[in-house]
């Protein structure tokens, strides 16, 4: 019983390894039909010189079962090539592979033994010749399997033990020299077959460092993409549908930024975890990068019901070492193959109802639908009109003021951009910044506009200044800053007369690069203003550590003070804020005189809407000054909303 469990554990196929199990039928298929070929052009000829000297019984009855069960096996293993096995069906054909081969070689050198009766010395030397030359192929091909050695091993030592006995001296001396021959080749193929194994652990390894992000453990960028085209094959031949999702954190860079680097992977390393537990069994998620992940929704599955399961799920606080911090998701979705039939189309629709995820309705999950469609064919056609631009000729700008009410004058105007395409027509800001943004050609608009705007500075009064807007994206590169710094050096503009506008959405998605970019550009003499303040994360922790000089509180906090007691304390809380830290104040979107007189009794300065001035072309802003005068209350009017 012991002999017995010892031979099955040595032709035992490791079961725990499944990766090597692959790589060794990888390796068989190409080297198992030339051994068989070998064997079977061996068998032939050693039929061939025992023909009519052994029975006829004993030479071409097994010489056609071996050719038939060597052709057999060389068709297995030529579709094997061509169809590499995994998992279960591997680990079959090498135990397969273990019991034929087995069984053929101890076959073999029986039949062979038994033709050495009939014949002289002579031809008994041409098959332990043959043996000898088969069973060193035997180990040379098999070398990437575990029971060859010992296989051989069985059937040469009968072998050898039965010429010795011979007594014939030639034939005992090359036995013996058939035995170290073949002890030698066995040595060398466990020694091969082990740095085999060594081998495939380290390409498995290796093969795992590539595919997966060594901080979450989650699969990668690479092997997100290589799942979803094998995720599309097999749903495209099933006719099935699934859906591809892209999360993109909310609020992760200033908890990065915060808490330190060792924190925020920690956020990311949970982030991970929590993703995973909610799409077990039903999913698959990766990492792309940064604070973006993937994931694959199988089946018909809700995922509005999912999207909002992802979004409160990485909503809850994140209990870190020393403190908890606090983050949102946004997720956008796309099903295959209603959206999309290809991983670059899917991932990019995925990617565009993430934006709208995002810019509307920041914290949830959209999923990409027609009005998306026609909204991406849009910017489709306004990204290929903004590349072959004339920017110098097709943009303009337009100036709103804003006023200073204490003084009765205009403070600055607000620079705005325009576009009139001479192949689709005008085009809304809102679209074509969009567009240049996600294209990234905004630094070449940006860059234009600005030399525009301070050329038309050259007609206004010393004492007015100019509010021109960056994209993040502006001050994200130094090539496009250093652009910026000599534009304005250029200009011969005071450098103090230019401020610049950055939204606060966009300054808090990499804070301490952003500090340091608009540090940068504040050493100029420019001074900086925090646009749409309010609409984003609006924490006194940001705001203090940027080199900001004037808050823009955004137009959403005007439109009901008249009715709405809590947005006027809100803008009361806010002007207070820049006040104590030495910030000026403007509050966009003041389109009643009611607005401005509850404004001005709140303590604010400047303003800016509708009730002053609409946008205006160059031309038409000289004669505002007087327009000004009498739109701002008296001194009296102000007493009485007192």
């Amino acid at each position: 019983m012991i002999r017995l469990t010892f031979l099955s554990r040595l032709f035992a196929v490791p079961h725990s390894d499944a990766a090597l199990a692959a790589a060794q039928v990888r390796a068989l298929s190409r080297q198992v039909p030339l051994l068989l070929i070998t064997l079977s052009v061996n068998a032939v000829a050693v039929a061939y010189t025992h023909y009519g000297i052994a029975p006829h019984g004993l030479t071409i009855p097994p010489l056609v079962a071996m050719l038939g069960l060597a052709a057999a096996r060389i068709l297995v293993w030529v579709r094997t090539l061509h169809r590499p096995l995994e998992g279960e069906a591997a680990f079959r054909r090498l135990r397969g592979t273990n019991l034929f081969g087995s069984a053929l070689g101890v076959g073999f050198s029986i039949w062979a033994v038994l033709l050495t009766r009939y014949g002289d010395v002579a031809s008994q030397m041409q098959v332990l010749f043959f043996l000898t030359i088969t069973m060193i192929v035997c180990l040379t091909c098999l070398l990437h399997l575990s029971s060859a050695a010992p296989t051989v091993g069985i059937a040469a030592l009968p072998v050898t033990l039965y010429f010795i006995s011979t007594g014939e001296v030639l034939l005992v001396v090359t036995a013996l020299n058939f035995a170290g021959v073949i002890s030698a080749m066995i040595f060398l193929q466990k020694m091969g077959y082990g740095d085999f194994c060594r081998l495939t652990a380290l390409i498995a390894e290796n093969h795992d460092l590539a595919h997966t992000d060594p901080l979450t453990g989650l699969p990668n960028r690479r092997s997100f993409f290589a799942k979803l085209q094998q995720t599309i094959g097999e749903a495209g031949a099933a006719g099935a549908t699934f859906a591809v999702g892209l999360v993109d954190l909310d609020g992760f860079k200033p908890v990065n930024d915060s808490f330190g680097h060792a924190a925020g992977d920690e956020v990311l390393i949970e982030v991970g975890e929590r993703l995973a537990a909610i799409l077990a069994g039903n999913g698959w998620a990766a990492r792309l990068g940064g604070d973006e992940f993937g994931i694959i929704v199988e089946g018909t599955q809700d995922l509005d019901a999912i999207g909002r399961q992802i979004c409160a799920s990485l909503r809850r606080p994140y209990a870190l070492r020393e403190v908890t911090a606090q983050i949102g998701a946004s997720v956008g979705f796309a099903r295959f193959p209603d959206a999309a039939s290809t991983s670059e189309m899917l991932v990019e629709r995925a990617d565009h109802a993430l934006y709208h995820a995002k810019e509307g309705s920041r914290g949830t999950a959209i999923c990409f639908a027609l009005e998306h469609e026609a909204q991406l064919r849009s910017h489709a056609v306004i990204e290929q009109a903004l590349r072959s631009a004339d920017l110098e000729t097709e943009f303009s700008l337009v100036y709103q003021p804003i006023m200073d009410v204490v003084e009765q004058r205009v403070d600055a105007y607000e620079a705005l951009a325009r576009w009139t395409s001479p192949t689709i027509g005008k085009v809304s800001p809102g679209d074509f910044i969009v567009v240049a943004e996600r294209s990234g050609l905004i630094r070449d608009v940006t860059r234009a506009l600005l030399r525009k705007a301070l050329a038309d500075m050259a007609a206004w009064p010393m004492e007015v200044s100019l509010s021109f807007n960056l994209s993040a994206h502006d001050i994200a590169s130094s090539a496009c800053r250093a652009d910026i710094k000599d534009i304005v050096r250029e200009s011969g503009v005071a450098p103090d007369r230019i401020i610049f506008e950055l939204t606060e959405t966009g300054l808090m998605r990499d804070l301490v690069d952003a500090r340091d970019a608009l540090s940068e550009l504040k050493g100029l003499g420019v001074r900086i203003a925090l646009d749409d303040f309010g609409t984003g994360y609006s924490s006194l922790s940001y705001v203090h550590k940027l080199p900001i000089t004037r808050l823009k509180i955004d137009r959403s906090f005007v439109t009901s003070i008249c009715e709405d007691q809590a947005s006027l304390n809100i803008i009361r809380a806010i002007i207070d804020l820049a006040r104590n830290l030495g910030f000026s104040c403007v509050i966009e979107g003041v389109e009643t005189t009611d607005q401005m007189l509850l404004l001005r009794s709140a303590g604010c300065r400047f303003m800016q809407g509708y009730l002053f001035q609409k946008p205006l072309p160059r031309e038409e802003i000289e004669a505002l000054s007087g327009v000004a005068a009498a739109i701002v209350p008296q001194a009296d009017q102000l007493r009485s909303v007192a």
